[in-house]
């Protein structure tokens, strides 16, 4: 991508510091991808680790669901947005790649228990990352909560198997109500997914509060919405991929999309005036 200076930073209406974004180019999205594809192809055994852990959970999730509908729609939708806080070593390995720092399976240990001995830096200690996670997975449950009620008070008859949702909600007759739920989610998606796009990579790397996180990825959405609802088709695109593929799929496309998302917030974020986060490694 060519040089160009980076925009000036700004603040929020509360005063926040947001750092500024990089202008990309319409394509950007599908370079991102090319690079996720790189990183795992240097790291594959650890990479591929990732896409292995989430497709068994997420088998383990279906399994415990079986036939009941809004299980099954509950542990998916928490699958689907809390993925970001689940691929944060993801982002840990390619900023080590990145550095020229050794990419080990000590890294994700690392990274994934490094937070705990950090409390007293509150608020800039890795637990932002765990609550950030906890805010996406009550974001799920609401989904789940809204939808339910839509489905119960508009379907013809009581909604419980996948089979009653497809028979009554999607191969319905004379009925938008699928036309209405699908609307209803991507509703619910859009601020999701402009909140957490640049989110937990500029967590892991900077130090930086959650609401600093958020606004940068509102900010960066704001910025490039064209690009960005690109990079928003291609993730949902080959989440879905990946998830009727019996979940087999996710095995690569996991760690590829996570890889991905890192590239994007560094191509997207001027981190350059923001204080770097001790790494694992234990690094300043």
């Amino acid at each position: 991508m060519p040089q160009t200076p980076p925009a000036k930073a700004s603040q929020s209406r509360a005063g926040v510091y947001l750092p500024p974004i990089r202008p990309i180019l319409l394509d950007q999205p599908m370079h991102w991808l090319v690079l996720g594809f790189k990183d795992m192809a240097r790291a594959p055994l650890l990479s591929l680790l990732h896409g292995v852990v989430l497709a068994v959970i997420g088998g383990l999730m279906a399994l415990l669901a079986h036939d009941q509908f809004w299980l099954l729609v509950g542990y998916l939708s928490a699958f689907m947005v809390v993925a970001p806080v689940l691929a944060t070593s993801l982002y840990a390995m390619s900023r080590a790649m990145e550095r020229g720092q050794v990419v080990n399976f000590e890294l994700l240990v690392q990274t994934w228990t490094h937070w705990q001995l950090r409390l007293r830096y509150q608020p800039d200690s890795y637990w932002c990352l765990i609550r950030f996670g906890l805010l996406l997975g009550l974001a799920a449950l609401g989904w789940v909560l809204t939808s339910s009620a839509l489905i119960t008070l508009l379907a013809p008859v009581p909604i419980h198997t996948p089979v009653d949702f497809i028979k009554h909600v999607v191969l319905a007759k004379d009925s938008h109500l699928l036309e209405l739920w699908v609307g209803l989610g991507g509703m619910l998606a859009v601020p999701v997914f402009a909140s957490t796009v640049v989110s937990m990579p500029l967590l892991l790397d900077r130090r930086v509060t959650v609401l600093q996180a958020v606004l940068t990825s509102w900010k960066s959405v704001m910025t490039h919405p064209f690009q960005m609802t690109f990079w928003a088709f291609l993730i949902i695109g080959f989440s879905l991929l990946g998830i009727f593929s019996l979940l087999l799929g996710l095995i690569l496309i996991i760690p590829m999309l996570g890889h991905g998302s890192w590239h994007a917030y560094r191509d997207l974020v001027d981190v350059s005036h923001l204080e770097e986060r001790i790494t694992a490694q234990g690094e300043a």
